[in-house]
């Protein structure tokens, strides 16, 4: 099977095209690389552009007609940056995803798998949450996943009146951790505003790590996240796109009218507290790691762990992996890379 990954030359983007190859499938590559790692694309099928740009995915269609999906992660990311540049991200997140899907109608696509994101949600009293759960986008970042899956299901219930329309996953991401196994990708961002390429970064320059946000109602005060490693969410993306048409045929059964949209977590159904995030990569790292408490950030919140039962039932995809191993794994890719003091 072909499928089209907008944003494949991406941090996640690029695992899950290792791990669509790894399971016989042929990936289609548009990136700007803006953000995007040229790096990651090479032998593969690659197309340097806008996703918004209609004569280009005309021609990618015209030269691959077999495409039978589209992935979609191209976006911007990083939570602070949205806060201090709000126009960017709804522009490039909200607007450009927009075209791409009208485009993708236009030229009779039926399927798409969106990279949505678990920041949407709520902090709710347990922290774990179910698709079904309240959601509350604190970020401009957050509040463009949350637009653009709110876009895409009103534009999959408008097109049930042209067959065959368009359907369409969105995939809620947790807290992606760690490196492709076979280290084909891996993080690459020289200042990164996650847990883990921070930790990286401070080891790294021997500068203190500092924990934003002490003072959250959680067991020991820090923010509580549920990490995934980045192998098996790619490993959710090719279940995802594999059975896909199952999938809706599975929801829709018994239904008066066939579901056109369907969100889905992905994490692992753990949560972890920053605190304790930090002890096991200085358990892993064994370089000097000074740590330092500091002012939450703009748009953080307590965080949430997911209920993954839905994954499991519709997708037959249940997490393998531990954050140590993700913690692990991305040591490795630090140091293959030059970015860990040995």
């Amino acid at each position: 099977m072909k499928v089209l990954v907008t944003g494949g030359a991406g941090y996640i983007g690029s695992t899950v095209c290792a791990a669509l190859e790894d399971a016989g499938h042929i990936p289609v590559v548009l990136d700007s690389l803006v953000a995007g790692s040229a790096d990651f694309v090479v032998n593969r099928i690659f197309y340097r552009g806008d996703i918004a740009d209609r004569d280009l995915l005309e021609r990618v269609f015209h030269e691959h007609p077999d495409i039978a999906a589209t992935l979609h992660f191209a976006a911007r990311v990083i939570l602070p940056e949205s806060v201090e540049q709000p126009a960017l991200y709804y522009r490039e997140n909200v607007m450009k995803s927009l075209a791409l899907f009208e485009n993708l109608l236009a030229l009779g696509q039926q399927r798409v798998v969106f990279s949505s994101s678990a920041s949407i949600y709520d902090t709710v009293a347990d922290f774990r949450v179910t698709e079904d759960s309240p959601v509350n986008p604190g970020s401009p970042y957050a509040r463009s996943k949350w637009m653009m899956e709110q876009i895409l299901e009103d534009l999959c219930s408008a097109s049930a009146s042209q067959p065959p329309g368009l359907r369409a996953l969105a995939l809620r991401y947790f807290n992606p951790i760690g490196a492709d196994p076979k280290e084909r990708s891996g993080p690459y961002q020289q200042q990164p505003t996650h847990l883990l390429g921070r930790l990286l970064s401070a080891a790294q320059s021997g500068t203190p790590f500092s924990i934003t946000g002490t003072d959250f109602v959680t067991r020991d005060g820090t923010g509580l996240r549920d990490y995934i490693h980045v192998w098996d969410l790619a490993l959710a993306h090719v279940a995802a796109v594999e059975q896909f048409d199952q999938v809706f045929a599975q929801v829709s059964a018994g239904q008066q009218l066939p579901v056109r949209f369907l969100s889905i977590n992905l994490g692992t159904g753990n949560g972890v507290t920053v605190r304790e995030f930090v002890r096991a990569f200085q358990e892993a790292a064994d370089v000097p790691l000074q740590v330092k408490e500091a002012p939450r950030r703009p748009g953080d919140g307590a965080g949430a762990y997911a209920d993954i039962s839905r994954a499991h039932r519709l997708l037959g995809w249940t997490p393998k992996l531990s954050v140590t191993q993700g913690i692990a794994s991305a040591l490795s890719w630090a140091r293959r890379t030059g970015n860990l003091r040995s």
